[in-house]
């Protein structure tokens, strides 16, 4: 009998004989678990390294692939099913459907046009957190000294809460009980042009900016400063990231506020949230294909972003969101409220200095605090928000009617002939003011 002088890897015949012995072989390239994993791939950015089977369902500690083989887990999703896998729903492909369809969406609107991939978290601050860390791993992977570092980011801008979108947004309120913020964050005055050539330079690695500033005061950037931005970071080697947490998905008219800019002044990351998930936490980080190709497996991750569930979830939300009608409704709608905020400016010019804003996300500016309207305005059953310095914030529902507009307009003109005509019947309500300076 001869005796083996080769290992199995040896023979030609091992593929096959291990097909035939293991219980789970790894899909091959052909299979189509690796048909439907290649059609999402294209649309997530490569942070983790994802094996070849497809979980599509689960029950205790056992999980099925796409090919109906069972595994045992042993790692709980990385220790977060600490009771098991229970829902078959819950474990379908949704990730890669929200990130196609939102990279499809986009480009179908005329949003972003270099829109490739996406990265899915569970908040607004960590789609800016990705867009941070995103920025700076492309300046290393262009200057691999390190000299292109910095992030610029603007006044009155509002990027978050944690570490690295805190340090993007330069408000004492909110950064000094945790100071010192992170290096590296330099701050310029909103629509100021003049201002961009020294404020972005060699060693800006990305430049954060709201289309539209929220939490800032409803601010709204010019066309030209935008275009000078993202000519600016042509230049020198910047990314440009549009936050559009608060002004993008339709609230503008259109599916993203930066769709009335030229391509030339596009994005190379876009960052989203708030109504991504109409309640539900998610976010998503929107990538050029430049920008994605710097982020290697390991480079960032998530324990629960591009969850089932909220992924599901957007998934529907974005095609509601994405509806152009929705998108001619908000427009129309715009336009009732621009009437009779006119009509109330007329009636109180010396209180009413301005009207900001485009879409459903609108602000009236007042030369007086304006808590004492919003404490009015909610005894009559209408509730508003303030933002910036003295400025009240409109964003209702994108789904609103004329007659609902018309009825809270009407609760609104009631509120201010209070607040205004006979202030001392009521009283301001601390803290309501988001930007204004802490203690007031």
């Amino acid at each position: 009998m001869a005796v083996p002088t080769a290992s199995p890897s040896e023979h030609s015949g091992y593929d096959f004989m291990k097909e035939a012995s293991l219980p789970n072989p790894d899909p091959p390239p052909d299979s189509p678990t690796a048909a439907q994993l290649n059609e999402h791939a294209p649309y997530m950015v490569a942070t983790y390294v994802r094996p070849p089977p497809l979980m599509v369902k689960g029950e205790g500690c056992y999980l099925w692939d796409a090919e109906n083989r069972r595994y045992l887990d042993f790692t709980a999703g990385l220790a977060v099913n600490a009771l098991g896998h229970c829902d078959p729903e819950m474990a379908n492909p949704w990730i890669g459907e929200l990130s196609k369809q939102i990279v499809t969406k986009t480009h179908a609107a005329g949003g972003m046009y270099t829109a490739s991939k996406v990265f899915t978290c569970n908040s607004g601050t960590e789609a800016n957190e990705a867009a941070i860390k995103f920025a700076r791993k492309v300046g290393k992977t262009r200057t691999p000294s390190g000299h292109r570092h910095e992030i610029v980011s603007f006044h009155n801008s509002f990027h978050g809460r944690t570490m690295g979108a805190l340090s993007a947004t330069p408000n004492p309120k909110y950064q000094t009980p945790f100071a010192p913020m992170i290096p590296g964050f330099k701050y310029g005055t909103y629509n100021d042009e003049a201002s961009i050539h020294d404020l972005v330079n060699e060693k800006t690695c990305g430049v954060i900016v709201e289309p539209i500033q929220g939490e800032g005061g409803v601010n709204v950037a010019t066309s030209s400063f935008l275009q000078a931005l993202r000519a600016r970071c042509n230049e020198v080697g910047a990314v440009l990231i549009y936050d559009e947490i608060q002004c993008g998905l339709g609230r503008t008219g259109q599916l993203w506020a930066h769709q009335f800019l030229p391509q030339s002044a596009h994005p190379d990351i876009l960052t989203t949230a708030k109504a991504l998930g109409n309640g539900f936490p998610i976010g998503a980080t929107i990538v050029s294909e430049d920008v994605a190709q710097c982020v290697v497996t390991g480079d960032h991750g998530t324990t629960f972003g591009g969850n089932p569930l909220a992924c599901r979830l957007a998934h529907y939300i974005m095609s509601r969101l994405s509806d152009p009608e929705l998108h001619s409704s908000v427009r129309a709608m715009e336009q009732l409220f621009r009437q009779r905020f006119a009509k109330l400016q007329g009636t109180y010019p010396e209180h009413i200095t301005e009207i900001r804003g485009r879409g459903l996300i609108l602000g009236l500016q007042l030369a007086v605090d304006p808590t004492p309207v919003v404490t009015a305005a909610r005894e009559r059953g209408l509730l508003i928000i303030t933002c910036g310095k003295n400025t009240l914030r409109f964003v209702p529902p994108l789904i609103i009617s004329a007659d609902e507009v018309e009825e809270g307009l009407g609760i609104l003109e009631q509120a201010m002939a209070v607040a205004f005509e006979h202030p001392q019947k009521i009283a301001g309500t601390k803290g309501q003011q988001e930007m204004a300076p802490a203690g007031r």
